[in-house]
């Protein structure tokens, strides 16, 4: 007597699941595969438990995204660097002072970006980049050469507005991307480089080194309200 197909569904749900959906959407097989990478990192995440967790086959993963390699550049595009016409967008349309422009800049990139599981990215870049140079390559002229130029921007703006000092604009960006870079490998790291018992607060943590930042950038005549 055949298995009834409820039962059959509870035996095997794995296979259920892929019976009921013959194919996953990509943003499915997206979300699936961001998880992995920053999970285990690009090396240990095999293509078939990506197919697995999004509940299909591995075939039906690689109608998608015919490599390990093209479906990490896809995680990307879609969750970094398709981002940045939006985020130019916004620097277009900010009419407030250059000073809350770099506060917001800060601010936000936390909460879109870095208080996600998608700055795990970030993290495994800098761990894998150099054992797999052509993601690293993808990496730098898709996410680091726009963000990098975005902050330009800002700080160009800074000083043509008579608000931040005439700072030379290529290593000034550092000084806004290094706390920010720790504070996402804080978050990724289990806070391995925090003292034991120190908590750090994201909200706090950024207003500070914002006004730091600020303290050195503007001019006496820029405004810092």
């Amino acid at each position: 007597m055949p298995t009834p197909r409820f039962l059959a569904d509870k035996l095997c749900p794995v296979r259920a699941k892929r019976e009921r959906r013959k194919e996953a959407r990509p943003g499915e097989l997206l979300e699936a595969a961001l998880d992995l990478f920053v999970e285990k990192g690009f090396a240990a995440t095999r293509s078939e438990e990506v197919a697995a967790r999004a509940g299909v086959s591995k075939g039906t993963l690689f109608l998608y995204f015919p490599s390990k390699e093209e479906l990490f550049k896809a995680v990307i595009r879609e969750n970094l660097s398709g981002r940045f016409g939006e985020w130019n967008q916004e620097f277009e349309a900010f009419e407030g002072s250059t000073p809350d422009m770099l506060r917001y800049v800060m601010r936000v990139w936390w909460e879109r970006v870095g208080s996600t599981k998608v700055s795990g990215i970030t993290k495994l870049m800098m761990s894998e980049g150099g054992n797999f140079p052509e993601l690293a390559r993808f990496y730098q002229t898709e996410v680091v050469q726009p963000g990098h130029e975005l902050l330009r921007r800002v700080i160009r703006r800074g000083i043509e507005r008579g608000e931040f000092k005439g700072v030379d604009v290529d290593l000034a960006i550092y000084t806004v991307l290094a706390p920010m870079i720790f504070l996402m490998l804080s978050k990724h790291s289990g806070n391995i480089c925090m003292d034991p018992g120190v908590e750090l607060d994201p909200e706090k943590y950024i207003t500070l080194q914002a006004e730091t930042l600020l303290g050195g950038l503007c001019t006496p005549d820029g405004s810092r309200s």
